[in-house]
């Protein structure tokens, strides 16, 4: 069968390519290379791909190019391209959002009208829920996003959905909880700490240390996302987190123990579009997705570390 992904130079694309070839999947990537972060970092996500006999990579632009010859003969789309980062999302700069995650995905679930497709995979984000103390955070909650990157995100779920019900697309969406690991992006809180270290600079710590995320190992992230594509029902939406809640100063003090190193904090204030806390509730995507997080906190900061010491300072 064969699989689109969009976004397959990125942290979670390149993962899921390799793994979808490595089931003997055959997969067409897409990406545009955003100038969020330097394009040699995504060359190298894409190094152990573009090689193999079954894998295609497009270099494009999905708010711009035309998109059918993209899915065809397609039978799943994975939808993972977007504009990243909730403090970057204010003022002039949200045109990108509307553009890369609004008008994109429009684009491309425009073009996957009829049949042929099995299943429309939506990468969403759990800044769609703001900042609640409602916690765990559950699928059915109201969303209250509170930066214009959550505003953009929420808008491409209710997307999905809309073209669910008009257009029987069989999309389904997922909330991805700050998710970590080897390749994750430069402007991320992991690889901008992992990173300092590395140079013994000073690393920026927004707000006080308190607030707490639900950090996910880039592999559980694609173990949802592939369960998500076989679940037979559509219009849905699932939180994908990794089974527990941290606090930022018990996240670094781990970090710390690994590197074997102690971190110099620059505290600053908390940025505009920051919530204090996120947790997912999980029971949905266990009950239907048999969606299972199993790398411990301490092990997937490992495996980054050694990442990071590997793409040099």
């Amino acid at each position: 069968m064969k699989s689109l992904i969009t976004g397959v130079a990125g942290f979670i694309g390149s993962h899921l390519a390799e793994r979808l070839l490595g089931e003997g999947h055959q997969v067409c990537g897409i990406d545009m290379f955003l100038e969020n972060y330097p394009r040699r970092l995504k060359e190298s996500n894409l190094s152990g791909l573009t090689g193999h006999s079954r894998f295609k990579f497009v270099e494009g632009d999905l708010a711009q190019m035309d998109l059918t010859e993209l899915v065809q003969d397609v039978s799943y789309v994975f939808h993972l391209a977007g504009q990243p980062g909730v403090r970057a999302s204010w003022g002039r700069e949200f045109d990108h959002y509307t553009r890369n995650n609004i008008l994109a995905t429009q684009r491309l679930l425009e073009v996957c009208k009829g049949p042929g497709i099995r299943k429309f995979v939506y990468a969403s984000s759990s800044s769609v829920y703001g900042d609640t103390e409602d916690l765990p955070m559950r699928e059915d909650s109201r969303p209250r996003p509170v930066s214009p990157y959550g505003v953009s995100k929420l808008a491409g779920e209710y997307l999905c959905y809309l073209y669910w019900k008009s257009f029987a697309v069989p999309t389904v969406s997922l909330r991805y909880f700050t998710v970590y690991g080897p390749r994750q992006r430069p402007d991320m809180f992991f690889h901008i700490f992992m990173r300092a270290l590395c140079r013994n600079e000073e690393i920026p710590l927004y707000d006080d240390g308190t607030q707490s995320r639900d950090f996910t190992f880039c592999s559980d992230i694609v173990e949802g996302t592939l369960a998500a594509a076989l679940y037979p029902g559509c219009g849905e939406i699932f939180n994908l987190g990794g089974g527990s809640r941290t606090s930022l100063f018990e996240a670094i003090k781990m970090v710390e123990d690994i590197v074997g190193r102690r971190a110099r904090l620059n505290k600053l204030a908390r940025q505009q579009g920051d919530v204090r806390h996120t947790e997912a509730e999980l029971a949905r995507a266990r009950e239907q997705l048999g969606y299972s997080p199993r790398m411990a906190l301490k092990e997937g900061l490992a495996q980054e570390w050694e990442w990071i010491k590997g793409i040099g300072k």
